[in-house]
C-alpha cells in the first residue's frame, strides 16, 4: 500500500478507502467496502481506475478490465468454465427497456464467439455463454466486458459478485444528475419570470436569457448525459435505440433557445428542457428502485424448497441447500445436483454439465478435481467438500437456462417487445411530419408539437406492465412456495386447459410405515445391507423410503451403480450383484404377477435369485382428493401413473372420467400421451416428481415438479412446488389468470394514455415540460397498477394461507 496525504474515496460505493487494500499482483487492489477491483494507474490517486486506450480498428481496449486476463481473477467471477466454454453472470446498471433486451439477447450478432445471452429484465442481469478460445474463433472474458462496454451496457465488476451477495448498487450518479437538474430548473423558471409576466424589459430579459443557457448547459451534457452514451453506442452498432427520439428532442429545444436568446427572439426553451430532463430523470429513479425491491425479494424470498445431505462425522443429514457453508462435507446421489463448486474426495463423479452448457456428455472426474456448480452425477453417489458458499441465484439461473426453455412465443410479450422494436421509428415519422405541418402552418407550434410528441410517447412505459406484473406475481406465489422460473411461465400456465398427474411421489407421499419384505425366507443381515446401500445411492422416493428399514446411517460403497428410468436400481458389491426395481427388470417372468399387488412393490433379486418384493403403502398428500375434484371443475384432469392398477377403483371418484386414469406407463408412453393431447389442440400442465416424468414435462406447455425437499428437481420442469403445498395449486391458477387480466388492462390504459396525450401534442398545445410530467406520470401509474394489483389480490387470495 503507497500512503496517500489525503483519503480517497472509492469510485463505485463512495466509501473512504482505507489503508488496508487488498492487493491483487501488486497492479490492482480491492476496495474493502464493495469488493470491487481497481487498477493502479495513479499512486497518488489508487481509486483512478479508468484508462481508455483506443485501438487501430475495433472496440477500445479498456485498461480496467484488464485484471480479467488473470486466470486466477476471472475464475472467480465465472459462474462456469470447461475446456472450451465459459459462462458468467454480469450486472448491468444501465437495463431498462425493451430495446435493452432486444440488443443484449442478440450479443452473437456482434461476435461470433458469442453463443447466447439471456438477459433478466428485473434483476438488470444477463448470462452469457462463450467460446472461450480465440484460436477457435472465441472471445475472452475481458474482450466480452469491453464489447458490452463499447456499446453501452457497461458491467459492474467485483470479486464479491455484487448480483451472488445481493448488494444493491450506488445510486450516487443518478441522485447527483437528479438533484442538479432540479436545482437549475428551479432557478431558470424564477429566470424567466420576466417572460411569464409579460415584462418586456430587453436588458433583463437579455441577462437572465444568458443566465438560463449558463444553468441548462451542464443539466443537458452531465445530467442527460446517460442519453447521448447511450445513443452514441447504439448508432455505432448500427442501432437506433428508445433513448433516440427523447435525445433529439432535448437537443433541438435546447439549441432552438440559445438560438432565440442570442437573436433576441425570446426567452427560449431552458425551462421546458431543464424540466423535462428533471422528470425524466424521477421515472428513471422511481424504476430503478422499483426493480432493485423486486430482485430484492426474488433473491431473498424465493429460495427453492431443496435439501441436500450433509456429512457430519460419519453421519447423514439433510440440510438446506441455503444453509451449506465453505468446508462442509456433502454427499450427492445418482441424478441430483451440485448445489456448490466443491472439491471431490470420495467416488467415481461422471457429471453431465447440461444443466450449465446444454450438452449432455459426460466429464469423468478424479479424486480431487474441482466440480462446479450445476452438474449433475451419473452413477453411484460421492462425497465432496463445499468450497463456496451457494449462490441461490444460481441456482435459479441454472434452473432458467434458456437450452430448456420451450418452443413457444409469449403473445402479451412479443406484443411489447414489437412496440419496443418499431414504435420509435413509427413515434420519428409522426414527429417530423407534424413539425413540417407546422412549419408551413404556424411556426411558433412547430417546437412545441415536435418536443412533446417524442417526449409523451415514448414507449418505454408500455413495456413496464409485463415485467412488473409477473415480477410481482413470481415473488408472491414464491412466498407461497409455487417457485416459477420466470414471468412467462405465469402467462402460460393462465392459458392452460388440461392437467395430468403423476402418481408415485406426487399425489402420493412416502410418509407412513415402513417398507414390508415378502419373500421365500427373510433377508438375512448382510442381504438387507446390501438392499440398503444399494437404494441410498438413488434418490427415488421408493429408494429413499426403501434405504431407512435398517436405520443405520453407514452404508457399503457400493460399484458399477445404475439407474434405468421407470425400471430400478442395480449395482455391485465385492462381486455380488443386487437388483432392486419393477418385475419386469429384476425377473421378466414375474409381469403377470406384478398387477396382483395391492400396492406399490420392488421386487429384489441378489446374484440373479429372486428373493421377494417389498410392499409400500400409497399414503395420498392430505386435501389431494378435494384439489383433483375442484380443478376438474375447470379443466380436464387425467392421471399418469407408472403402478399397476389396484388403486384404480379408489381414484376413479377423483377425476370426471373413468377413462382419464392410466396405469402401468412407462416413460416413454407419458410423453406420447402428452403430444396426443396437444396434437386435439390441449394445452398442457404435466405434475410430477421429476424423476420418471422428465420427458412429459419438458413436452407440456407448463411442467411442475412436486419436491419434498430434495435436491433432483429437473431443468425441463417450469415450476417447483413444495409437496404440501400442492393443495394450494386452484388458487395458484386463478391467480395467473388474474395477472393476464391485469397486463391487458394496464397496456389499454397506456394506449389510452399515450392516444389523448398525443391528440394535444400534434396540435401544439402541449408544452414539452407538460409532457415531460405526463411521461414518468404515465410510468408510476403503469407500475403501480402493475404491482399494487398482483400484491393487493396475491392478500385477497393468500391471507388465510401464509
Amino acid at each position: 500500500m503507497i500512503a496517500t496525504d489525503t483519503a480517497q474515496l472509492c469510485f463505485h460505493c463512495g466509501n473512504e478507502c482505507p489503508d488496508d487494500h487488498i492487493h491483487i499482483e501488486e497492479k490492482y487492489f480491492c476496495c474493502d467496502g464493495c469488493k470491487t477491483v481497481y487498477e493502479i494507474l495513479d499512486q497518488n490517486n489508487l481509486c483512478n481506475y479508468y484508462q481508455i486506450e483506443e485501438k487501430s480498428g475495433n472496440t477500445p481496449q479498456i485498461s480496467r478490465f484488464e485484471f480479467l486476463d488473470n486466470p486466477e481473477i476471472a475464475k472467480t467471477l465465472l459462474d462456469f468454465q470447461n475446456e472450451s466454454i465459459s459462462k458468467v453472470t454480469f450486472y448491468i446498471p444501465t437495463i431498462h427497456c425493451s430495446s435493452c433486451l432486444y440488443l443484449l439477447e442478440n450479443l452473437y450478432r456482434l461476435h461470433e464467439g458469442i453463443e447466447r445471452s439471456q438477459v433478466d429484465f428485473l434483476k438488470k442481469q444477463v448470462a452469457v455463454t462463450f467460446r472461450h478460445n480465440v484460436s477457435d474463433k472465441g472471445i475472452t472474458f475481458r474482450q466480452l466486458a469491453e464489447l458490452l462496454s463499447a456499446v453501452g451496457y457497461e458491467p459492474l465488476m467485483s470479486l464479491n459478485d455484487v448480483v451472488k451477495e445481493k448488494k444493491q448498487p450506488n445510486d450516487r450518479k443518478l441522485l447527483t444528475q437528479l438533484g442538479l437538474a432540479g436545482f437549475c430548473a428551479g432557478n431558470i423558471m424564477l429566470f424567466s419570470f420576466p417572460e411569464y409576466l409579460g415584462l418586456q424589459d430587453d436588458t433583463y430579459k437579455l441577462l437572465f436569457g444568458y443566465l438560463n443557457i449558463v444553468l441548462a448547459t451542464p443539466v443537458v451534457f452531465y445530467s442527460a448525459s446517460g442519453y447521448f452514451e447511450s445513443v452514441y453506442k447504439s448508432l455505432r452498432k448500427g442501432i437506433v435505440n428508445i433513448d433516440f427520439p427523447i435525445l433529439l428532442s432535448i437537443l433541438v429545444a435546447f439549441f432552438r433557445g440559445i438560438y432565440e436568446v442570442i437573436f433576441n427572439h425570446g426567452a427560449g426553451y431552458f425551462d421546458s428542457v431543464t424540466g423535462l430532463i428533471f422528470f425524466l430523470l424521477i421515472g428513471k429513479w422511481f424504476q430503478q428502485k422499483t426493480y432493485h425491491f423486486l430482485s430484492f425479494e426474488r433473491d431473498y424470498k424465493s429460495y427453492f424448497p431443496l435439501a441436500v445431505t450433509r456429512l457430519v462425522l460419519g453421519e447423514h443429514e439433510s440440510v438446506s441447500v441455503s444453509a451449506l457453508k465453505k468446508g462442509d462435507k456433502i454427499l450427492i446421489r445418482n441424478g441430483e445436483l451440485i448445489p456448490a463448486d466443491s472439491l471431490l474426495y470420495k467416488g467415481e463423479a461422471n457429471i453431465d454439465y447440461s444443466f450449465v452448457t446444454g450438452e449432455a456428455a459426460l466429464e469423468r472426474k478424479q479424486l480431487g478435481d474441482f466440480l462446479f456448480a450445476g452438474g449433475r452425477q451419473v452413477g453411484a453417489s460421492i462425497e465432496m467438500e463445499v468450497l463456496k458458499d451457494v449462490s441461490q441465484s444460481y441456482l435459479t439461473q441454472l434452473w432458467n437456462n434458456d437450452t430448456f426453455q420451450k418452443e413457444q412465443e409469449s403473445r402479451i410479450k412479443s406484443f411489447s417487445n414489437l412496440v419496443g422494436k418499431y414504435f420509435t421509428f413509427g413515434v420519428l415519422t409522426l414527429a417530423f411530419s407534424v413539425a413540417i405541418y407546422w412549419y408551413f402552418t404556424d411556426v411558433s407550434k412547430m417546437l412545441n408539437a415536435f418536443s412533446a410528441i417524442l417526449i409523451i410517447a415514448c414507449p418505454c412505459t408500455l413495456s413496464l406492465s409485463y415485467p412488473f406484473a409477473l415480477g410481482n406475481g413470481l415473488r408472491i406465489l414464491g412466498k407461497q412456495h409455487f417457485y416459477l422460473k420466470n414471468g412467462d411461465v405465469i402467462e402460460t400456465m393462465a392459458n392452460c386447459d388440461t392437467i395430468v398427474f403423476d402418481k408415485t411421489g406426487t399425489i402420493t407421499t412416502s410418509e407412513g410405515a415402513k417398507p414390508q419384505f415378502q419373500g421365500k425366507r427373510p433377508l438375512s443381515v448382510f442381504a438387507e445391507m446390501l438392499v440398503v446401500s444399494l437404494a441410498h445411492n438413488s434418490s427415488h422416493p421408493i429408494s429413499q423410503k426403501i434405504k431407512e428399514i435398517s436405520g443405520k446411517k453407514h452404508f457399503l460403497a457400493i460399484e458399477d451403480f445404475y439407474e434405468t428410468t421407470g425400471k430400478g436400481i442395480e449395482g455391485k458389491y465385492h462381486g455380488h450383484f443386487v437388483k432392486l426395481g419393477s418385475s419386469t427388470f429384476v425377473n421378466p417372468s414375474l409381469k403377470a404377477e406384478s398387477k396382483s399387488f395391492s400396492a406399490s412393490v420392488a421386487h429384489l433379486s441378489i446374484d440373479d435369485e429372486y428373493l421377494g418384493y417389498f410392499t409400500l403403502p400409497n399414503h395420498y398428500r392430505k386435501e389431494i382428493e378435494s384439489t383433483i375434484k375442484n380443478l376438474g371443475k375447470n379443466y380436464d384432469t387425467y392421471l399418469l401413473s407408472g403402478d399397476n392398477q389396484s388403486e384404480r377403483a379408489h381414484l376413479e371418484s377423483w377425476f370426471k372420467n373413468k377413462e382419464y386414469l392410466h396405469f402401468d406407463c412407462t416413460p416413454q408412453e407419458k410423453l406420447a400421451f402428452i403430444k396426443k393431447l396437444q396434437a386435439e389442440g390441449k394445452k398442457v400442465i404435466m405434475i410430477g416428481d421429476g424423476l420418471n416424468d422428465a420427458g412429459a414435462l419438458k413436452q407440456a406447455e407448463i411442467g411442475i415438479a412436486v419436491t419434498d425437499d430434495t435436491l433432483n428437481f429437473t431443468p425441463m420442469s417450469d415450476g417447483i412446488i413444495a409437496a404440501e403445498h400442492l393443495k394450494e395449486l386452484p388458487t395458484y391458477l386463478k391467480y395467473s389468470k388474474f395477472a393476464l387480466k391485469l397486463i391487458r388492462f394496464s397496456y389499454v390504459f397506456s394506449l389510452m394514455y399515450n392516444c389523448i396525450g398525443l391528440t394535444f401534442a400534434v396540435q401544439g398545445t402541449l408544452s414539452p415540460i407538460v409532457a415531460a410530467i405526463l411521461m414518468p406520470v404515465n410510468s408510476i401509474t403503469l407500475v403501480g397498477i402493475a404491482s399494487i394489483g398482483m400484491v393487493v389480490k396475491g392478500n385477497k387470495m393468500f391471507k388465510n394461507r401464509e
